[in-house]
């Protein structure tokens, strides 16, 4: 991908843990057909956890070298994204005015349409004919009613990565989303197959975890991936906590 490709660093991260994520470890391995999470999906926030690991993550921030320190940050508009950014930032010494946070809806959540909020058996008991279409098409091709499915989520990725190319050539991007966000960038950016990327889902990406590319002259070449190791002493949640 030329627009990720023009880039000197690309650096992902997921939000920190948020009061979603507990709501669904809450319901894990029981009947419950609802994670029970009052708010929209947009405005879930972080947990005092989540809060915690954003301000670790800004600490890492701060201690990289001033040429892999991030030029631009951007965040999905969803609060546990946008908040972690700003948390993470307040860190940086003068952050706060040289790097303000541009938000893109481009990198928001998946939408889940008329599953939102549902737990698996939730979904099985409430819409069969959807859970057999999921197991039929696989889980990159399928869309939920009102929903994206993987496929349309590399799609809209596709289009802020070209934008980047414009407004950052060279340079040094944060982006702050969601699970998904981080698996679909490793798709476009290492080329990856839909075996391969499915696959690779299977490992939860934890919360407020780095994912990292640099360019080594022809593209971007992988750092690290869903490293954690700078959260060391922070309480992470569960690997199941989807959302």
């Amino acid at each position: 991908m030329a627009g990720v490709n023009a880039l000197q660093w690309l650096t992902l991260t997921r939000h920190g843990e948020s009061t979603g994520n507990l709501a669904f470890q809450a319901v894990d391995g029981t009947d419950a057909e609802e994670a029970g999470i009052p708010e929209r999906d947009a405005d879930v926030p972080l947990s005092d956890t989540g809060r915690a690991q954003a301000a670790t993550l800004g600490r890492w921030l701060a201690a990289l070298p001033d040429d892999e320190r991030p030029t631009l940050v951007v965040s999905s508009p969803y609060l546990r994204a946008f908040d972690t950014a700003q948390i993470a930032l307040a860190q940086v010494a003068d952050a706060s005015e040289i790097l303000p946070v541009r938000v893109d809806e481009r990198l928001r959540d998946r939408e889940q349409g008329i599953l939102q909020g549902l737990t698996a058996r939730g979904v099985q008991n409430r819409y069969p004919g959807e859970a057999d279409r999921l197991r039929r098409l696989g889980k990159f091709y399928y869309r939920p009613p009102g929903g994206e499915s993987w496929a349309d989520l590399a799609l809209r990725l596709r289009s802020f990565y070209r934008d980047l190319q414009a407004d950052a050539p060279g340079g040094r991007v944060l982006a702050v989303a969601h699970d998904a966000i981080v698996v679909m960038t490793r798709y476009l950016v290492e080329e990856l197959t839909e075996r391969e990327v499915m696959e690779i889902e299977k490992e939860p990406i934890g919360n407020a975890s780095v994912t990292r590319w640099r360019h080594d002259g022809s593209g971007l070449a992988p750092v690290c991936y869903n490293d954690c190791a700078h959260l060391a002493g922070v309480v992470r949640p569960s690997p199941k906590a989807r959302r």
